[in-house]
């Protein structure tokens, strides 16, 4: 996909998260008994008898289990990449978000989980976060929480040696969470016990160019 592809996407996504807000702000309340279609950034119902689908997690920047491209990363701008997201269950009331790495220091024995994002409080027809996303373009009323760098936000890829995979972990809750303030992932995870009703996974991999 080019560049300004991307871009145009990103802007949809943008708007489309805008819009969908304010809806959520006119029904409040109201069970979502739809699921997002990531790509014609609207409100598509369920199937006849309310059948839950399959969450799905996806990026503009990277197909699932391919590498994740240098932009994203410490080698690059360090730009969060888009991600989108769709067949979430109708008693979603919120959905959080966690970017880790299980294989820190080195793939061949690894021994930590090395936390990149960390976010909670999205409001339930969220479509997805923009590319580059910050504080500032995530959906409103989205939370962040620390990561492994004890700060908000993206903090890409960035791995001492070998290649890394990435999982890009999307929860949908049944509830929407207090504020936790600044949680780390062990605190969000915490938080979000009993409350899981859905969950999709995208894995991206990197290894450092120099």
């Amino acid at each position: 996909m080019g560049r300004s592809s991307q871009l145009l996407l990103s802007a949809s996504l943008v708007l489309g998260i805008v819009a969908a807000y304010v809806w959520w702000q006119r029904h409040p309340g109201e069970s979502i008994a739809a699921t997002l279609d990531p790509i014609h950034q609207t409100l598509a119902p369920l199937p006849s008898g309310g059948a839950v689908l399959s969450m799905k997690l996806q990026s503009t920047s990277f197909k699932h289990e391919s590498d994740i491209p240098q932009r994203h990363t410490c080698e690059g701008t360090d730009a969060a990449p888009a991600l989108a997201w769709s067949g979430a269950p109708p008693t979603t009331k919120s959905f959080a978000l966690v970017v880790d790495d299980p294989d820190a220091p080195d793939p061949r024995a690894p021994k930590t989980v090395w936390v990149h994002w960390v976010l909670y409080g999205m409001p339930p027809v969220t479509l997805g976060t923009p590319e580059g996303a910050t504080k500032a373009t995530l959906p409103p009323g989205t939370r962040e929480g620390k990561n492994d760098w004890k700060q908000t936000g993206w903090r890409g890829p960035c791995p001492p040696i070998g290649r890394h995979r990435y999982f890009f972990k999307l929860y949908a809750l049944d509830t929407m969470l207090p504020d936790l303030g600044t949680p780390t992932k062990a605190e969000l995870e915490k938080a979000m016990d009993g409350h899981i009703v859905g969950q999709a996974t995208l894995v991206g991999y990197y290894k450092k160019a120099k």
